[in-house]
C-alpha cells in the first residue's frame, strides 16, 4: 500500500508571476485523515481591531446575562453580533493604567506603556509586533498592519494613527489600499502579461495538485481560490469605478474620490481589508495583525448612515449639542442630547456590523481542527471608553473566536476591580505560544478559561 502524500504546510500555488499560500489541508497533518487534526496542534491566530472615540456609557453592556455571566442577550448597538454570541467574552473594567485618550491611548493600547508626547515613544513594543518576531520565518510576512485612510485635522498626527509599535519609538507602517495588501499576499512582481488574475496564474499548479490530494482537500482549495478570485473581483470593481470617474465630465469632481485604491464607498472599502484579514489568516501568510478602523481621533463624517449627521468624533462629545464647541464643524447642531447619543451609537453599531462581517467570513471556512474562527482571537474595542467625558476605565473591549486556543466563550467577564488589559495581551501572547511570564506591567495573565 502507497503513503498518502504529504505537504510542506508552507506549500504554495505556484505561477508565473504570482504565488498562493494554501490552507491548511489534510495532506499536511502527520497522517492521513481527519483524526490527525487531532494530533497536531492547531494554528493559531491574532488580529487587533482598534475603534476611537469610545462609545455612550452603557452602549457595550449586554442587555441580559445569566447567574454564571452567560450572555442572553445583547443590546441593540451590539446586535449584529448576536448571531456569534457564544463566540464572544464582553469584558467590564478593563482599561490601560498609563495612558487613555486620543493621543496616550491610541499609542499604548497594544504597549502597555506610557506615552511621551515630547520624545514620541510608546513606552515599549506593542503586543502584536512581540508576536511577529515569534512567527518571523513561519509565514510570508511577520504581520501585517492595516488602517483605513484618515479624515480631518489629525491624519497627520503620529500617535493618533499607530498602534503598533516595533520598538517604543518605533511605529510599524500601515497599509491603506486593499490592492496594496493583497498583492504583498500573493503577487511576485511585473509578469509582462498585463494584470492577469493572481488564480488563473496559478491554476495549471492547483489542477496538478489537486490530483494527488483527497477529495475533502481539493475542495478545500476550490473554495480558497474562489474567495481569492472574488476579492480580485471586488478590488477590480473599486478601480473600474475610479476610471468611470475620471472618464466622465464632472463626474469625479461630484463623486469627491479619495486616493487611489482607496474603494468609493466606505463600508466597500471597510469589508476590503476585512477580507484581507480572513485571506491572511486562511493562507497562513500571516498570523499576527492590527487593523485601525480609523484613527485615535477620528474626524469621519457618517451622513451617509440613517438619521446620523456630524463627524465622529463630534458626535462622541454627546452632551454638547450647540455645535459651537472646538469640536464641532461649525455648521453642524443638534436638538437634544438624547439626539446626539443616538446619533453617537448608530456610528458604534455601523462599525460593529462590520466586526460582524469578519466574525462571519472566519466562521464559514472550515479547516481540519474546525472553524477558522476557532483558531483566530479577535480583539476589538477603543482605548476610551464614554468618548464625551474621555472615560478612561471600563474600555469597551470583546474578545471573539479563539475556541479552540483554550477559551471559554459566550460571556461577560466581570471583576469589581479595575484589570489592566496587559493581563489580556499576557494571555493571548501565551495562547499563541510564546513562553511569556510578563508584559508591560502584567505578571499574570487574564485567566479566560473561567468565570472571573
Amino acid at each position: 500500500m502507497s503513503r498518502p502524500w504529504k505537504l510542506s504546510r508552507r506549500a504554495m500555488l505556484r505561477g508565473v508571476g504570482a504565488s498562493v499560500s494554501l490552507p491548511l489541508l489534510e495532506a499536511m497533518l502527520p497522517s492521513s485523515g481527519l483524526c490527525a487534526a487531532e494530533e497536531q496542534k492547531a494554528v493559531t491566530r491574532v488580529a487587533y481591531l482598534y475603534i476611537p472615540n469610545g462609545v455612550a456609557d452603557g452602549s457595550w453592556q449586554p442587555k441580559e446575562v445569566g447567574d454564571q455571566g452567560e450572555i442572553l442577550e445583547l443590546n441593540r448597538w451590539m446586535k449584529p453580533l448576536d448571531s456569534h454570541r457564544e463566540d464572544l467574552t464582553v469584558f467590564r473594567n478593563l482599561w490601560t493604567p498609563q495612558g487613555n485618550g486620543h493621543i496616550a491611548g491610541t499609542a499604548t493600547w497594544l504597549t502597555g506603556g506610557a506615552f511621551d508626547g515630547q520624545r514620541i515613544t510608546a513606552g515599549g513594543t506593542s503586543v502584536d509586533q512581540l508576536a511577529a518576531r515569534y512567527f518571523r520565518g513561519k509565514t510570508l510576512l511577520p504581520s501585517l498592519e492595516l488602517s483605513v485612510k484618515g479624515e480631518g485635522i489629525f491624519t497627520s498626527s503620529l500617535p493618533r494613527n499607530s498602534v503598533s509599535w516595533v520598538d517604543a519609538a518605533t511605529p510599524a507602517p500601515r497599509d491603506i489600499e486593499p490592492r496594496v495588501v493583497f498583492d504583498r499576499m500573493f503577487r511576485s512582481g511585473t509578469t509582462g502579461l498585463g494584470d492577469p488574475s493572481v488564480v488563473d496564474l496559478v491554476l495549471d499548479h492547483s489542477r496538478s495538485m489537486k490530483r494527488r490530494v483527497g477529495r475533502s482537500d481539493q475542495g478545500r482549495i476550490d473554495e480558497y481560490l474562489e474567495s481569492v478570485r472574488a476579492i480580485e473581483r471586488r478590488l477590480e470593481f473599486a478601480a473600474s469605478q475610479k476610471r468611470r470617474a475620471v472618464e466622465v465630465p464632472g463626474l469625479q469632481d461630484a463623486l469627491q474620490r479619495p486616493g487611489p485604491g482607496i474603494p468609493e464607498d466606505h463600508a466597500d472599502y471597510m469589508r476590503s481589508m476585512m477580507d484581507m484579514i480572513v485571506l491572511a489568516f486562511w493562507s497562513d501568510a500571516t498570523r499576527v495583525c492590527t487593523f485601525m478602523m480609523d484613527h485615535g481621533q477620528s474626524n469621519r463624517y457618517f451622513n451617509f448612515i440613517d438619521q446620523v449627521k456630524g463627524t465622529w468624533h463630534a458626535l462622541s462629545h454627546w452632551k454638547d449639542i450647540s455645535g459651537r464647541t472646538e469640536d464641532d464643524d461649525g455648521m453642524t447642531s443638534w436638538s437634544t442630547r438624547e439626539e446626539k447619543r443616538d446619533m453617537y451609537n448608530r456610528v458604534t453599531r455601523w462599525h460593529t456590523e462590520q466586526v460582524q462581517y469578519l466574525l462571519q467570513r472566519l466562521s464559514e471556512i472550515k479547516e481540519p481542527h474546525g472553524r477558522l474562527l476557532d483558531t483566530s482571537m479577535i480583539v476589538y474595542g477603543s482605548s476610551l471608553a464614554d468618548g464625551h467625558e474621555h472615560e478612561a476605565r471600563n474600555l469597551p473591549t470583546l474578545l471573539a473566536g479563539g475556541s479552540g486556543c483554550g477559551i471559554r466563550q459566550g460571556r461577560l467577564r466581570d471583576s469589581n476591580d479595575d484589570l489592566s488589559m496587559s493581563q489580556l495581551h499576557l494571555s493571548i501572547l501565551q495562547r499563541l505560544g510564546l513562553p511569556q511570564e510578563r508584559f508591560a506591567d502584567a505578571d499574570e495573565p487574564l485567566d479566560l478559561e473561567t468565570q472571573g
